[in-house]
């Protein structure tokens, strides 16, 4: 072969390994983008954040040891000091968990509560601040404890398929927005009401990758139309004090359990302490035109009056002559009472479920006196409205005093007013003595029809139950 051929061959030999070579690095390219595009899906959508005081087995005591002194020995009492503190530290109130310890006597010659301190404030400085505006705020209605019953054919299944969630939904719902970094906070973590009714923004502070949001409930009362319809009958307390669901089997047994939204709320957080920011869980939005939380407190079920009295009213009455109205507003009480202890608050949803505007401003008085009257001494004061049906008092201008249903409840104590608007991730206005905020409904009608505008907070796929009829009817 001569020397001119064998250059030749040596180029042809050169060109293809450099092919070759950057074949291989544009696969190797393409490996690491794919790569990092699903590293980038699982911490967008299905990575468990973990808050590293959280228990991660059930047990704060396990964490807390392993975080500071493995092999030392402690006292119950000290356990029980430091699952405490651990506690307050993984709902994200690191300076309460900080007091609490510093408070303690002997503080400054434990070495073991020092790391602890220490640990907490290097957390707490990792802590940005969240954009209150871009809160977002989810609300369901009462959840189906038996699909058999709720979607069975009749008059009220098409609207149980437009506004309820299921149980096994709202489960997986939780569990997904959990898994997304979600946390519950108050709107009263959001705004500070001054003596004088102005409002101003507070801050809330999160580790990276954790998202506020607001949680709320509608019509937490139970109502007379649902009975047999495979929902809770109303709010209780169990043996041991907790909020649960009483449900009435078809045999018409009892059963006591998580059946709607604040058990099962309540044993989350319990298992998942870092979802509720500051021990704070949602608000429940009570109309009380049949009560509230199940029980039969509005003064027609005291009064009797045959002119107020519907046929539901009636009918129960009937049912149970042995009602007795003062024992029914205390057990609502005493159930209200451990709500509160647990971190829920409460709103109005107007007594009667009304629109205002389209009421006037005397039923409107009418409407808000009978809240106030009737709810309030059970519930406690609240100075939130949820508008029913979705509602408002204006458009999306800012609210005034010239209008003259802002001016009036505004009067009554209400700060903070909620709408209905699906369209959008967050929707927050505050003025100078006001905040109003708009809700995402996540039911069957939206998760239906509009699957993608729930994409930021879970997979509808995933959550949808099977058992729900389709298509959902429109509205």
């Amino acid at each position: 072969m001569g020397r001119e051929e064998m250059s030749v061959t040596e180029r042809e030999i050169r060109r293809r390994r450099s092919s070759l070579i950057m074949k291989s690095l544009i696969a190797l390219l393409i490996l690491l983008l794919a790569g990092l595009a699903a590293l980038l899906l699982y911490e967008t959508k299905f990575k468990v954040y973990n808050n590293p005081w959280a228990p991660q087995t059930g047990d704060l005591m396990e964490s807390s040891e392993s975080e500071t002194q493995p092999q030392e020995r402690i006292s119950a009492q000290e356990q029980t000091l430091e699952a405490q503190a651990n506690r307050l530290a993984a709902q994200y109130d690191y300076d309460a968990a900080i007091e609490l310890l510093r408070g303690q006597p002997g503080f400054d010659r434990s070495d073991r509560r020092k790391t602890l301190v220490a640990s907490y404030e290097k957390t707490k400085a990792g802590c940005s601040p969240y954009s209150v505006d871009q809160i977002t705020h989810v609300f369901f209605h009462t959840l189906v404890k038996d699909d058999a019953r709720a979607f069975d054919g009749d008059e009220d299944t098409d609207g149980y398929n437009q506004v309820m969630t299921t149980i096994s939904e709202f489960n997986s719902i939780i569990q997904q927005m959990y898994n997304r970094g979600y946390v519950m906070v108050s709107m009263h973590d959001m705004v500070e009401v001054a003596e004088d009714g102005s409002v101003s923004t507070r801050e809330i502070r999160l580790p990276a990758g954790k998202k506020p949001f607001v949680l709320s409930q509608d019509d937490c009362s139970y109502y007379h139309y649902m009975d047999g319809d495979g929902f809770a009958q109303k709010l209780v307390l169990d043996e041991n004090g907790r909020v649960k669901n009483s449900y009435i089997e078809d045999d018409g047994s009892v059963s006591i359990g998580d059946y709607d939204v604040v058990p099962l709320i309540d044993t989350f957080v319990e298992n998942h302490p870092d979802f509720a920011y500051h021990g704070h869980k949602g608000i429940i939005a009570l109309t009380g035109y049949e009560g509230v939380l199940g029980y039969r407190t509005d003064e027609v079920y005291k009064t009797r009056e045959a002119a107020r009295l519907t046929g539901w009213q009636t009918k129960f009455l009937e049912e149970n002559p042995d009602f007795d109205f003062e024992k029914e507003t205390a057990e609502a009480k005493a159930v209200a009472d451990a709500m509160k202890a647990e971190g829920w608050e409460f709103a109005s949803h107007t007594w009667g479920h009304i629109n205002p505007a389209a009421r006037g401003l005397d039923q409107v008085q009418t409407d808000t006196e009978r809240w106030r009257d009737w709810v309030q001494p059970v519930v406690g004061p609240t100075d939130v409205l949820i508008f029913a049906f979705g509602a408002d008092i204006s458009d999306w201008t800012p609210y005034s005093h010239e209008n003259p249903y802002f001016n009036y409840y505004k009067s009554m104590g209400f700060n903070i007013y909620c709408n209905v608007d699906g369209s959008v991730k967050a929707w927050v206005q505050i003025g100078s003595d006001y905040m109003r905020m708009g809700r995402r409904n996540l039911d069957g009608y939206r998760m239906y029809y509009n699957p993608d505008l729930l994409e930021d907070l879970f997979d509808v796929e995933t959550a949808w139950d099977d058992n729900r009829p389709t298509p959902v009817p429109r509205m």
